[in-house]
Formats: C-alpha cells, structure tokens, sequence
C-alpha cells in the first residue's frame, strides 16, 4: 500500500492588508549590521527565482478560470516546497528546486534553505508594530516516525512543528489540522482540509498570515457606491473607496497599455503593487508578467499626485495545485517514484495532494484604525496636475516586501463581489 502525503498551505491577508517589518540597520551597532546584511544578501538571492515561480504559477491559475478572481501566496507555496525538498533526495529533489525556478549550478541546496530560513527570520522578527505569523507544521501517522535529521533541519531551517497524528480516525485527524490552521490565521481559514483519503500518513501544512494597515488610509466617508465593470456586458455595484489629491509612486506603461500604481504600508517596508490594464489589455499584460516587467515597473515608478477610486473587497481562492504544479515540472512526486527517503524510512511515500487557500481583504482602514484620519496638505496648484485613476475594472494586485524583494500574495480582482 502506498503511504501518501498530503501539502497543505494557507494564507490569510487580514482584515485589510499587510505591513511587514521595516528593514533598517542600526549603524552604531556593527555586530546588527552585518547580521541584518548578511540576510538580506540571502534573501535577496532568492528573489528572483521566487518571482519567477510566482508569475508561471499565476498564469496557469488564472487559465484555469477565466473572469475569476485570483489570490494566492507564491511565499507561502515556495516555502512549502522548499521544506518538502528538504526531504526529498536524487531525482525528486532536484526536480523540486529546479520546479521553483532554481538554477542548482548558481545556487546549491544548502544555500536554498539558507535563503529561506534567513528570509522567514528577517520577516518574523519580534518587536514590530504589525502581526505577521508564518508556520509550518508536519502532522505524522503514528506509526511512522522522522528520520531524526530531517527533523533537526525542519526545526533548525522552518521552524516546523511535529504533530503525532491517529489518520485512521479521519474525522479527528481533519479537525486537528483544521483547528491548527485556523487558530495561525486567527480564523481566516477555517476548513483547509476535508475528505482526507484514508490512506494518507503526513500532512505537512504551512499558514501565513499578514495584518496591518494603510500608511495613508482611506476615509470611510468618502467610500461610495459605484459600477465595476466585470466584463463589457455585465457590471456590477461595488463599494468604491476614494483618495483625492494622494501623492504616490506612479507609471503608465504605454508598451503594454496599463497604468501602475503603488501604495505604501505604514511602515514603508511592504507594498501593494496595483496594475490597471487598458480595455482589453488583460491578456496581453499577463502574458507579459515576468520578473523583469515587475522590475522594469518598479524602475518606472516616479511620483504622483492622483485621486484614486478602488474597490473595497474580499476574495479567497482555494485550489487544488497538484495538476498546475505537474505541468511546471512537479511529476515524479506525485508518483510511485518519488524519492522522500530524507522524510522518514516508510517506503513508497508520495505527494497525493497540494492544496492552498487564501484570503485577501482591502478597506479603507487598517489594524487599530480608529484613530487613523489623514490630514492632507498640498500645493493649491496641485488639482492643475491630477490624474483620476480609476479601478473600475479587472485590476492585478501584487502585495511585495520592500526590503526582501519577495512577492507575498499575488492576484487578479476580476469581480470584487465574487466570494
């Protein structure tokens, strides 16, 4: 009988968008210094590999359902993996990391997982205004036991959890994983994991959740009832968030034919990377989204003043990724050959599912808005200079940490009423 795997991975951007820690150094204290340099010269070697493996994973996505919404956490996918890979060996390893657009001639395992745990600590760390929780957890049969160096590494490098687990009482083994999930995403995600297949022995699962709030956020009075357009025949009645006069970084792509706009985190530290296409235009600047676009957009970016309308919203996505996943080279871990002896000494063990659910949240306020009204002060001239960005129709939203270069979440809002 084979003994089956189950990758879970969860991710929650609540209850209206993410801040992360400000990567700054401390130039007095020499020992910080180099410790914060040297992680981001690790973390920053993973970017674009992680990018790359973001946008090929979007696309397959985003073709699987046309005029959906999309949202989901290329972090928290590229980390699972990488801590599957951690387990796998030959053949199933390499096809792994190189999956995940990993050059192994440039960039050897070792430093891979290097790279990602330098990158979970230099997110993780304590003593920042935001709540950012990433976990990995390992839910094991409790007749198999982890190779004990499999489970120093998991600990050591993703601070991963091991939890004995009864799967041949299903019901119970789904509610503890549920409960486990639903407890790191403080609720977002309440039913991960359903109808396990009575033959899986491991669940290895990763949640990532984000919350924070606007560096300048929107006033709730001047949110207002108004049309997006889903398609050309069919519009819908959205709650439009408003900004008049805002000063922001701002680009219009007239080779691709969208305008971009980014907006900053309270901390200055992450973003929110909006991409509005033309009329039409959707495809073509999909088909165009490599790492190279977001950094020729980013290049692009000079400073605005824009009144801008976008949609407040809420959209999930939940999938099923063993199938996208095969056909970016993932093939020999879902099968009968596939080589994760580094996991545990059971023979025949195999991925049977990759599943990952999101939840993405935008309105006007932030973590503790309560108190949170901007007062805007600008040149009277500036209305001579305005640009009306309007995002009243399918937009693309790439959620990015300043200082690692990592995208966090990615996603199209093609119906902001969609759930």
């Amino acid at each position: 009988m084979s003994v089956l795997l189950a990758l879970l991975l969860g991710a929650a951007l609540c209850p209206h968008v993410l801040s992360l820690p400000k990567g700054t150094t401390e130039p007095e204290t020499v020992t910080q210094d180099d410790r914060n340099n040297s992680t981001l010269v690790g973390v920053l070697s993973l970017a674009r590999s992680n990018t790359d493996f973001a946008f090929s994973l979007y696309k397959l996505l985003a073709a699987q359902s046309p005029g959906s919404n999309v949202i989901f956490s290329p972090f928290s996918v590229s980390m699972a993996l990488a801590f599957l890979a951690l387990g796998a060996r030959g053949s199933t390893q390499t096809e792994i990391l190189e999956g995940l657009k990993f050059n192994l001639t440039e960039t050897p395992e070792a430093d891979i997982h290097r790279g990602f745990q330098q990158l979970l600590r230099h997110l993780s760390r304590p003593g920042m205004p935001l709540q950012l929780n990433v976990n990995t957890a390992m839910f094991l049969d409790q007749q198999l036991d982890l190779q004990e160096n499999f489970r120093q590494e998991a600990q050591a490098l993703y601070a991963a959890d091991a939890f004995s687990t009864n799967f041949k009482d299903a019901a119970a083994a789904e509610k503890l994983i549920n409960n486990y999930v639903e407890q790191k995403t403080q609720g977002k995600i309440k039913e991960l994991v359903k109808d396990l297949d009575t033959e899986i022995r491991m669940v290895l699962v990763n949640c990532l959740f984000l919350k924070a709030q606007w560096k300048t956020p929107f006033d709730p009075h001047d949110t207002y009832p108004s049309n997006f357009h889903v398609s050309e025949s069919r519009k819908v009645k959205v709650p439009m968030m408003s900004a008049e006069d805002i000063r922001v970084p701002y680009f219009r792509d007239e080779v691709l034919g969208c305008t971009v706009v980014q907006l900053p985190y309270r901390d200055s530290s992450a973003c929110a990377l909006l991409v509005l296409p033309d009329e039409g235009h959707m495809t073509k600047v999909e088909a165009a989204l490599l790492p190279g676009t977001l950094q020729s957009w980013r290049d692009s970016l000079e400073m605005r003043i824009i009144t801008l309308n976008l949609p407040k919203f809420s959209i999930s996505g939940d999938y099923d990724l063993k199938q996208v996943l095969t056909e970016l080279g993932f093939s020999s871990v879902f099968s009968q050959q596939a080589d994760l002896s580094g996991l545990t000494q059971a023979e025949n063990l195999h991925v049977s599912q990759v599943v990952h659910k999101a939840v993405l949240d935008v309105a006007e306020e932030g973590t503790e808005a309560a108190a949170a009204t901007g007062v805007k002060i600008i040149p009277l001239s500036a209305s001579w200079y305005d640009t009306i960005v309007n995002f009243d129709r399918p937009f693309l939203v790439a959620l990015l940490s300043e200082d690692t270069q990592s995208v966090l979440f990615l996603g199209k809002v093609a119906d902001p009423q969609q759930a």
